[in-house]
């Protein structure tokens, strides 16, 4: 019985043009790196915040260096008065007709004879405490607070950088999508290459 001759077997594929395979992981790594690090400043930015009800404040002078650098991000909640413990950093209001806030850690607690409540704050890097701090004049305690990310909260504000991140974020979702189709379909291509070749060409018969 004979067989394909060497004149009449299929000649292989020329294999085409592709990426070398350590440059591509290494650019589906920065892609998925910067799609995940969008996705992180979108939660610490807008999820958590409003699912905690919280305000994403920026730090703006170095008052509570190094803990809260000039330029970080504190996320806070509101606090009830009465909730308030020695060693929180709290954010409050010195003037009833300011909306300047002021965010310092609480270092002692004083019950008035009235029954309210008058707070100790500093700063951690001031030497000095600050003026007695009353029970209306607290607003919210930090919940978290992340280094740089505030001046990013200062450049794009609001409804505007809810639209920004989410922009951002689908963007590179959709790119690393792609990446993801294509490198599937080059390993389909790959795998119909490596396959026998009464696989690949069912209708090829053996002659007589």
């Amino acid at each position: 019985m004979g067989g394909l001759t060497p004149e009449s077997a299929p000649e292989p594929e020329a294999a085409g043009p592709g990426r070398h395979p350590v440059l591509s992981g290494l650019w589906a790594g920065v892609t998925y790196g910067l799609l995940a690090l969008v996705l992180l400043l979108a939660g610490l930015l807008i999820v958590v915040p409003r699912l905690a009800g919280g305000v994403p404040l920026t730090i703006l002078s170095g008052s509570m260096e190094p803990n809260l650098p000039v330029g970080s991000l504190a996320v806070v909640v509101p606090v009830e008065p009465e909730d308030v413990r020695i060693g929180q950093i709290i954010t409050y209001l010195p003037n009833p007709d300011d909306p300047t806030a002021i965010t310092h850690r609480v270092t002692g607690i004083t019950h008035r004879a009235d029954g309210g409540l008058t707070f100790t704050v500093q700063g951690d890097a001031n030497a000095e405490a600050d003026a007695p701090v009353q029970d209306h004049q607290v607003r919210a305690r930090v919940l978290y607070a992340v280094p740089w990310l505030g001046h990013l909260n200062s450049a794009v504000n609001g409804d505007e950088r809810s639209v920004a991140v989410y922009v951002v974020a689908g963007a590179f979702f959709l790119w690393a999508l792609s990446l993801w189709w294509r490198a599937w379909r080059r390993r389909r291509a790959a795998a119909t290459t490596d396959a026998p070749d009464d696989v690949r060409s069912p209708s090829a018969v053996e002659r007589p």
